[in-house]
């Protein structure tokens, strides 16, 4: 794909964050069954479930502008959840792993807002309203699901893991 506008590289950028979303929904289980502490794990099945969700809005987006969801592997992405693997094999104290889930968990995160923070602005600015409300509404989705996992991890897991 040539990029010669915004609202190409609008429709570039939601391909890629497709595939970084279905890459998520992939991951999502492994995380789940490598947490230990039941309200990581149960924070992680919310969140896969609002994963699929919002790879489901960004077909629905890219369905509006005429465009397939098929597009290049996200590979910012797949590296991002390559550490998150790692520490999943990690041998860890329970505890320790824990931390080191959310630590991943929140790089994913904090890519996904990068991603979405564009593509807000670029819908924005190319008129495409309802685009931007849905992926506004992701935006502050991905942003709650960092807010709890900094929470989690302040208040029960981090502290858990000094203490070993």
């Amino acid at each position: 794909m040539e990029l010669q506008t915004l609202k190409d590289l609008y429709i570039k950028e939601l391909k890629d964050l497709y595939s970084a979303e279905n890459q998520i929904i992939k991951a999502l289980p492994k995380m789940v069954k490598a947490a230990s502490n039941e309200d990581l794990a149960s924070g992680f099945e919310e969140h896969l479930e609002q994963t699929k969700e919002h790879a489901a809005r960004l077909e629905k987006i890219l369905k509006n502008l005429d465009e397939t969801t098929k597009g290049p592997k996200c590979h910012g992405m797949e590296g991002v959840l390559k550490e998150g693997a790692e520490m999943i094999e990690e041998e860890a104290d329970e505890e320790v792993k824990d931390a080191g889930l959310i630590s991943a968990a929140q790089r994913v995160e904090h890519y996904e807002m990068a991603g979405y923070g564009c593509v807000v602005a670029y819908a924005k600015l190319i008129g495409d309203k309802e685009g931007a409300k849905l992926l506004q509404q992701t935006l502050e989705e991905e942003e709650a699901t960092d807010e709890k996992l900094t929470d989690l991890a302040e208040s029960v897991i981090n502290v858990e893991a000094e203490a070993k």
